[in-house]
This record gives structure tokens, sequence and C-alpha cells, in this order.
């Protein structure tokens, strides 16, 4: 049976803006509060790599560099930080990137001490991996802040597309996400269907409507993982104009 910070994380008001995990944390803004605490894990869990390759941008040694982000997750699930955080701008993205600006400028030096591994870090961070990744970012000249928000737009978005795969693998519907899934971006075109068909064992006419049904699914987790971010529902349309025009530039 889930716990109470399961339970509490998924609740959904009837009618009105799910409770999620920023909102949580926010209205918490104690490092005691096992909810909130929770919550906070879960997000920088997820969103973490943004926020890597933010300080590899800054610092070009390797160690160094996994050193301050480890760091700067332990300072920030232990510190209470988000208790200062400005719930008039509730972005989740924009609070960790001032919050990991403020660490790098004034908190770094205080945690050099801090061997690698030897923090009490509450989150599982796979660091290399992260370094392996960041080794294929193209080497234009973006800035350090608009990588970090390209970045953030994708990884959300490979956060949904497992969450889709995952909901097919459940159904035993795994063939439907292969043959369906270049169309989840929004181009329907994208899809052979006559082909799509063949390999599912359906008619075009039946693929086609599966596909639209994989969209409808996908736009709809996209947004639930876009109000995971923001304190209040107003916020979550304009969060969304946001990250797609972050996609454009």
């Amino acid at each position: 049976m889930p716990g109470k910070e399961t339970h509490r994380l998924n609740n959904a008001n009837p009618g009105g803006f799910a409770t999620t995990q920023w909102s949580i944390v926010l209205t918490a803004g104690k490092p005691n509060d096992s909810d909130a605490q929770v919550a906070l894990g879960q997000l920088c869990e997820l969103y973490w790599y943004p926020l890597y390759v933010y300080v590899r941008r800054k610092v070009e040694n390797v160690d160094d560099a996994q050193d301050m982000t480890q760091a700067f997750f332990a300072h920030l699930l232990e510190s209470g930080a988000v208790a200062r955080a400005d719930r008039c701008r509730g972005r989740f993205r924009a609070f960790l990137l001032t919050a990991l600006r403020n660490f790098l400028a004034n908190q770094w030096h205080k945690e050099q001490a801090l061997k690698r591994g030897g923090q009490r870090l509450k989150l599982s961070l796979d660091l290399d991996a992260g370094e392996s990744k960041f080794r294929l970012e193209p080497s234009h000249e973006c800035t350090p802040e608009k990588l970090f928000e390209r970045r953030w737009v994708t990884t959300l978005l490979e956060h949904v597309l497992e969450r889709v795969r995952a909901e097919l693998v459940d159904a035993g519907k795994q063939d439907h996400f292969e043959h369906l899934k270049v169309g989840l971006a929004g181009d329907s075109e994208a899809v052979d269907y006559q082909k799509a068909a063949a390999a599912l064992g359906m008619t075009p006419a039946a693929a086609k409507q599966a596909a639209y049904r994989l969209r409808k699914r996908y736009r709809q987790l996209f947004r639930e993982e876009v109000a995971r971010t923001v304190a209040d529902e107003a916020e979550v349309d304009e969060e969304i104009g946001r990250l797609l025009a972050t996609l454009r530039e």
C-alpha cells in the first residue's frame, strides 16, 4: 500500500490543479518535511543533467565539475535553500539555475573539503554517464544558460517519451510504440501508416487512429510533467510556451 509521501505526490484535487512535486516543496520549504524532501529528490534526480551541462560549460576539469555538481545537490537537499525560493517566480528550473549560480559563486569554496563520494548525497547521479553524454554536445557558441534551457526541455521530453513507452509495454503494446513513435512530436505525416499497419496486423485506418491516440497521450503526459515543475496551474501554459520557444531558438 502506498505510503503517505507517494499518496500525496500523486494526489489530484478533483476538478482542480494536481498537487505537484514542486508545489509541495514550495509549500513546505523545510528540509525536515518528508514530503518535500521526497518531492525535491525526485525532481532533482530527473533534472540533474541540465545542471551538470551548465557546470561543465563553466568548469573545464571533469573531476572538479562532478565534485561541484554533487556538492550542490547535497547543499540543496540539506540546507533548506528552498525556503528562500521566490514564490512569485515559481518555476523549478529558474529556481535551480539561480541556486546553482549562487552556489558556484558563494558556496563552492566552503565545500571543497568534501571529497568525492564523502558527502551525504541523497541522490543517485550517474555523473560518468553524464560526462559521456556531455562529450556528444555540439561545440557551438551556446552560452551555459542557453544550453541549460535546451537540455532542460530535451530531458523533459525524453522522460515523457519513456513514460509513453512504459505504458505501452505494460499494456502489451510495445510494438505500437516502436512503429508509431516517430509521429509523437506532432508530425503525423512522418508515420508510414501502410508499413506500420502491416507490422501491427491492422488496417492503415486503425494504425492512424492508434497514432492519434498515442499523440494525445503524449501531449497529456507532457502537460503533466510541466505541471510538476510549477507552483500554480496558471503557470502551466506559459511554461509550455517558454519551453517550446526554447526548442525553436
